[in-house]
């Protein structure tokens, strides 16, 4: 699966979690979910600590605070109305593929979440993937309609996964 998620791990407590192997394959299954080719794409992911994520969330959001996962489409996409679909993009080529936006994940609010729930971290780190992947295609969760539209996804994407619903 070389080529859709790049990842940079600043923390080396992501390593034994498998980060690389479970973003790509919950980064394809978004895609795939949505008719979109992983290979005419790629996603940069940032595999950071509290500290980090907080520093992000304060210069990007205005709040200093950590948060388990933060996204930046490369482009707007989101929809116009509450509950419509945004415009996807279109693929690249496989060797020159189109930049989706990056991701970051927080290892102490990922693991903490996690554990809170009840839930392993593969399943809860697999959620936030797609949850940031959708975030960088368009969606959102603001508006109640769009809240309903990507969590319904979210959820349809992690049981293809095999991961049971987050929001449960």
């Amino acid at each position: 699966m070389p080529g859709l998620v790049e990842v940079l791990i600043e923390d080396p407590r992501w390593r034994p979690a498998g980060i690389e192997a479970l973003a790509a394959t919950a980064a394809r299954a978004a895609l795939a979910r949505l008719g979109l080719p992983a290979e005419g794409f790629e996603i940069s992911l940032l595999a950071c600590d509290d500290a980090r994520i907080a520093a992000l969330n304060a210069a990007f959001r205005g709040k200093a605070a950590p948060t388990d996962v933060l996204s930046w489409p490369a482009a707007e996409r989101g929809a116009a109305g509450d509950g419509g679909r945004p415009d996807l993009p279109v693929p690249g080529a496989a060797d020159d593929p189109e930049s989706l936006g990056d991701i970051a994940l927080a290892w102490e609010t990922c693991s903490r979440d996690a554990a809170a729930a009840g839930r392993p971290l593969s399943d809860h780190l697999s959620h936030l993937v797609v949850h940031g992947v959708l975030h960088l295609l368009g969606y959102d969760h603001i508006r109640p309609a769009d809240a309903a539209l990507m969590e319904g996804l979210e959820v349809e994407i992690l049981a293809r996964l095999g991961v049971a619903d987050p929001y449960r």
